[in-house]
């Protein structure tokens, strides 16, 4: 008999209704003067040709057949942290069904940031689950939103990829990743990761070494940027002026960002000293500055994160930026079902630890000197 495994849908739906909580807790799905209107959209459920975009046959007619809900199945990953549980064949097509939704309201011209907390897998792959992750959700919203735009002038659209979670992006870097390009040709698509990587670390891939021209695996259009233990407000303030200059050369129509929150302070892989603070190079600064400086359309996805009222507390800032009515961080936690869970500061603010930042300067300048190659090729490229 199939088993309900502790970390499948149940861990999955509980960590989802804290964040939805508190959000709706915090007044932020009430209109509100001056505050950006927020509508709610029912997602539709992803058809089984939606997820063959990206997804094998074979993947597909096993995780979606409901007799194999709770069984494990290595061929396909299903197994360890991405264990099979009951109701995973409908987890698959929701989420999915999620992203695309809100995909479809920025390409319809409903909206310009579209938000999708539940969203953010990054860690599956075309025929296999890892990390928690059942569906490439991410990949999909990017293969969805680069379409052709019809009309007297068709048009490609250019689609960024921006991954803040503290793990690398494994399946959509390697989904996109084209090494030895030709000399000048452009693309479409642009994925940045800004992670942890070290021997052991999770998840272990070629790609998630600093970008370098001088790298066999090199690509222009999927980069990345690894940071040490300790990562604080302080190393992601002096990067980000990298990741900006990337945004502006590359000039997306739309630009997806995955939040995941285990690079904050707080979370119990204690591997990042990330803030949530409005200070620069704090999280709600970074996204502050994608939703009001950067190019085209935006679309908000979630990711990982295993301290849940962390996750909620940053999820709920994030959203409120998003309504350009940025909530106070000294704001209490309001009375709601979850209010116990948010002790004992009951605050929604997420400060710094006392962890010590070993992003040295020489590493940071090495950041530094490997992307103005990077970013003049990238350049070159897409002035083609």
């Amino acid at each position: 008999m199939p088993g309900v495994d502790p970390n499948g849908l149940g861990r999955r739906a509980k960590r989802s209704l804290i964040v939805h909580s508190l959000i709706h807790a915090l007044g932020l799905f009430n209109p509100s003067p001056g505050r950006a209107r927020i509508q709610v959209i029912t997602p539709r459920r992803a058809s089984y040709k939606d997820l063959s975009t990206f997804h094998s046959k074979e993947y597909l007619d096993y995780i979606l057949d409901k007799d194999n809900d709770g069984v494990t199945n290595p061929e396909f990953g299903l197994q360890d942290d991405a264990a099979s549980f009951i109701g995973l064949s409908d987890y698959v097509p929701l989420v999915a069904g999620a992203t695309l939704t809100a995909c479809e309201t920025l390409k319809q011209n409903y909206s310009d940031v579209a938000i999708c907390w539940d969203g953010g897998r990054h860690h599956t792959h075309k025929s296999k689950a890892s990390g928690f992750c059942y569906v490439a959700d991410c990949v999909l919203a990017i293969l969805s939103l680069k379409k052709l735009v019809p009309g007297p002038e068709p048009r490609k659209p250019r689609v960024m990829y921006l991954d803040l979670d503290l793990h690398f992006s494994d399946a959509v870097s390697e989904a996109f990743h084209t090494p030895s390009r030709p000399a000048g040709s452009s693309s479409q698509t642009l994925i940045l990761s800004i992670h942890h990587a070290s021997r052991g670390f999770f998840p272990a891939s070629k790609l998630s070494g600093l970008s370098s021209i001088s790298d066999a695996e090199y690509d222009p259009f999927t980069l990345s940027i690894p940071l040490n233990v300790g990562a604080s407000d302080g190393t992601y303030g002096r990067i980000w002026p990298i990741v900006e200059r990337v945004a502006r050369t590359f000039s997306p129509d739309y630009t997806i960002v995955q939040c995941g929150a285990d690079a904050l302070a707080g979370d119990p892989y204690a591997t990042f000293n990330w803030s949530l603070g409005s200070g620069e190079g704090s999280l709600g600064w970074c996204i502050n500055r994608i939703l009001t400086s950067w190019p085209g359309k935006h679309l908000l996805l979630g990711g990982g994160g295993y301290n849940s009222p962390n996750v909620a507390r940053a999820w709920a800032y994030l959203t409120s930026l998003a309504l350009e009515s940025p909530l106070d961080l000294d704001s209490p936690i309001p009375e709601h079902s979850g209010f116990p869970l948010y002790g004992p500061s009951f605050t929604l603010d997420i400060p710094a630890g006392t962890m010590q930042d070993q992003n040295t300067e020489e590493y940071l300048s090495t950041i530094e000197t490997s992307f103005e190659s990077v970013i003049k090729d990238l350049a070159e490229r897409v002035s083609n």
